[in-house]
């Protein structure tokens, strides 16, 4: 029997107001994650460890940045044919309308896809941290003779609003499906089947967690998925797949590890943030399932003199004398004598000053690509290029701050945001 042919569809997402001002100048795909990748290395890094490298990436907002990553990091051989190719939003003769919505955002894609003559496509999302093998995925809807399969998780009725919550027969047939159901809304007959759950994951309900939650995460067959598309339907987790439960068999796959969806900028920062604690909830230390990224040939991180703990370094930074706790620092990240950080993400920058460089734009009053001398920083986002001066005291003090977006910086859920290539002058105080 040949092996099936596989395509993976990534949704990029649209313009990303969760993340904003994560996403000013950049794809959601193309936000920097733990130190050193980008999140859509997760979906990607999924998808060839399971042997799925014929990968799309669906988008249509700031792809610039996006576009150089993919480029530079995701480069196969002749031999194994595969490819990871950025399907940007166009106007054909056709249409003349960007995404709108998930489910349209593949059907106008779909004469990209023949190409690859495929029998099953996987739709996935590029915005959350999850670890999957998917060929173990394909072969329980192979098996299920279903055409539609969705990867499920168990959550409490406070995580349901949020989320697709299914209903399942014994054997994991899905019977109903219910987008982000209102908090006061009765679910109850949503309820988990315990036998389903025993059965294929050998566990007994918690009873906290009595919900089945769509991961956003989908096989379909391939004829399955062009039918059910020919039409003007626009998303899959509101329209398509209560559609498609009703007339045909869809089943459900079980998925009982760790999955975060980070699409907003509390999720974004606590996630990162969990990633350096002694035992974080993901663990990027799998070498069976790695997850890659752009291989940058930076050196190893220095550090002079300073006290870090709990906290992650990539590769090319300098650190001295600092007081680093709860923290991330991304590649290539400056930080000066006596500064301190708590609580932060600090993404780094893209590329190295000379000394020429630094000289005239001290001239300026213009800061050093990093954080300067004696700057004390908690509980905030850094993100790439910043320039942060000497003597800055940031989100030191616990009084409320005015959520909102302002010219250099941006604050949300109470997590101060020093935005891409800002520039905060000596003696700063947010």
């Amino acid at each position: 029997m040949s092996k099936p042919k596989v395509v993976a569809i990534i949704l990029g997402g649209g313009k990303g107001t969760r993340l904003y001002p994560l996403t000013k100048d950049r794809a959601k795909p193309a936000v920097p994650f733990a130190g050193k990748y980008r999140l859509v290395d997760i979906p990607i890094s999924n998808c060839i460890n399971s042997g799925f490298k014929k990968i799309y990436l669906l988008t249509q907002f700031n792809s610039a940045s996006l576009h150089n990553h993919i480029a530079s990091t995701y480069i196969f051989d002749q031999f194994s044919r595969g490819f990871v190719q950025i399907l940007s939003a166009e106007q054909t003769y056709n249409s003349e309308s960007w995404y709108q919505g998930t489910a349209d955002a593949v059907r106008k894609n779909l004469k990209h896809f023949h190409d690859q003559e495929a029998d099953y496509y996987i739709i996935l999302s590029g915005d959350q941290l999850y670890r999957m093998d998917f060929s173990k995925m394909l072969q329980r809807h192979i098996d299920s003779g279903a055409v539609l399969t969705v990867a499920a998780k168990t959550i409490s009725r406070s995580e349901a609003t949020g989320l697709g919550i299914m209903a399942t027969d014994e054997k994991g047939m899905i019977t109903k499906f219910y987008e982000k159901p209102a908090p006061n809304l009765d679910i109850s007959e949503y309820k988990v089947n315990s036998t389903y759950l025993k059965d294929s994951l050998g566990i007994d309900m918690n009873p906290s967690n009595e919900y089945l939650a769509s991961m956003g995460i989908y096989i379909f067959s391939a004829k399955t998925m062009e039918e059910v598309l020919d039409n003007d339907k626009t998303d899959f987790g509101k329209e398509i797949i209560p559609d498609v439960t009703k007339t045909m068999p869809v089943a459900s796959y079980l998925f009982d590890d760790f999955w975060e969806d980070i699409g907003t900028i509390k999720a974004f920062y606590d996630t990162n943030l969990d990633l350096a604690t002694i035992n974080p909830k993901f663990n990027f230390y799998d070498e069976k399932m790695p997850i890659y990224t752009d291989r940058r040939h930076l050196p190893a991180t220095k550090v002079n003199f300073s006290n870090i703990s709990s906290s992650l370094t990539s590769e090319g930074s300098i650190i001295t004398n600092a007081y680093i706790v709860n923290s991330i620092i991304g590649v290539r990240t400056l930080i000066e004598s006596g500064a301190s950080l708590d609580g932060v993400y600090c993404m780094g920058a893209t590329r190295y000053e000379t000394d020429k460089q630094r000289k005239e734009n001290a001239e300026k009053g213009i800061p050093n690509l990093g954080i300067g001398r004696g700057t004390i920083i908690k509980r905030a986002i850094i993100d790439m290029n910043a320039r942060i001066g000497d003597g800055c005291r940031i989100g030191i003090d616990n009084i409320p701050r005015q959520e909102g977006d302002y010219d250099n910086y941006s604050i949300h859920d109470g997590i101060i945001v020093i935005h891409k290539g800002a520039i905060i002058p000596s003696g700063t105080i947010l």
